[in-house]
């Protein structure tokens, strides 16, 4: 593994090249074609996930991993509405 798959991992929990082939894979399970708007649906699925996680707290703390899982869900969320929704700004 390279520095740079390194860092993303750390960043996103897996590499960026992974995050492409499961968007896209989604996407095109989805409905055959690439499509922004179901970028943006996986993107906003993510961020649904991390209140999920939020939403189950120990009595107002959160251990180590959740916060971590968290931060990088919204890391995943932020690159796919980046990469995917950009030509639409």
């Amino acid at each position: 593994m390279t520095d740079q798959e390194r860092n993303e991992v750390r960043m996103f929990g897996c590499t960026k090249t992974d995050m492409k082939e499961t968007v896209e894979r989604e996407i095109f399970e989805f409905n055959g074609k690439r499509s922004n708007r179901d970028a943006a649906m996986i993107a906003m699925s993510i961020m649904s996930d991390c209140q999920e996680m939020l939403n189950r707290d120990n009595g107002g703390t959160y251990d180590f991993m959740t916060v971590e899982d968290v931060r990088q869900a919204l890391n995943r969320a932020k690159w796919i509405l980046s990469t995917y929704i950009k030509e639409a700004v």
